[in-house]
């Protein structure tokens, strides 16, 4: 799985086939977390998320990691100077990541990328790399469940799943609700918001455990 042919264009067609729906999805809880120390943006490709998050929280210490090269060069063009951010290049699964360090973890339309068992992987690689009363944030699609809302989701879904399998070599198919899996690795769903008549939807997860 690649994105990195689709780098120079993500931003005018996000633009032009969404408007504002996405950014709107991916920021809406941030008004309610607390400043974190240490946040791991996984799969943030071009960067409209950090730069919002940049404004809120100039101090926080962030890693966006990113299987895309061309993706990561984008979010460095936008990233603020000023920010302690690192930019690292690598597969999700191919990565070792540091043992209970961020306390916060945003994973923004990227969930969606993966099988039921790969999600679980990437979940657990997550939960091990998150401190036990960490934030995860995530903005996703989702499928209504009746009515033309649900034939809606459901057209622009299969839409959208076979155009990224062709262009980008995405392994679903599908979606693959992440609920249980975060729920298994000690997450809480705080918050849902659901925007596009439920085609899409923001979660506030979190641990309660306190080291």
């Amino acid at each position: 799985m690649s994105f990195d042919t689709l780098a120079p264009h993500y931003r005018w067609m996000e633009r032009v086939l969404a408007g504002g729906k996405l950014q709107r999805c991916r920021t809406e809880f941030l008004g309610i977390i607390s400043t974190p120390q240490n946040a791991l943006l996984v799969g943030e490709g071009n960067g409209r998320f950090l730069e919002e998050f940049v404004r809120r929280f100039p101090t926080t210490r962030i890693t966006c990691l990113d299987a895309s090269a061309n993706m990561l060069e984008q979010a460095r063009r936008v990233a603020s100077p000023e920010s302690e951010i690192s930019f690292l290049h690598a597969n999700i699964f191919e990565w070792n990541p540091p043992r209970d360090h961020y306390d916060l973890i945003v994973t923004n339309f990227f969930l969606d990328c993966f099988v039921p068992e790969q999600l679980a992987q990437v979940v657990s690689k997550l939960g091990f790399a998150a401190r036990s009363y960490a934030n995860w944030l995530l903005a996703d699609f989702c499928q209504p469940s009746e009515g033309w809302k649900k034939w809606r989701a459901r057209w622009i879904l299969a839409s959208m799943y076979l155009f990224f399998r062709i262009a980008t070599n995405l392994p679903a198919k599908q979606l693959a609700p992440p609920d249980q899996v975060l729920t298994a690795y000690g997450f809480r769903l705080i918050a849902r918001k659901h925007f596009d008549w439920n085609l899409l939807h923001a979660d506030y997860w979190k641990r309660d455990v306190r080291e």
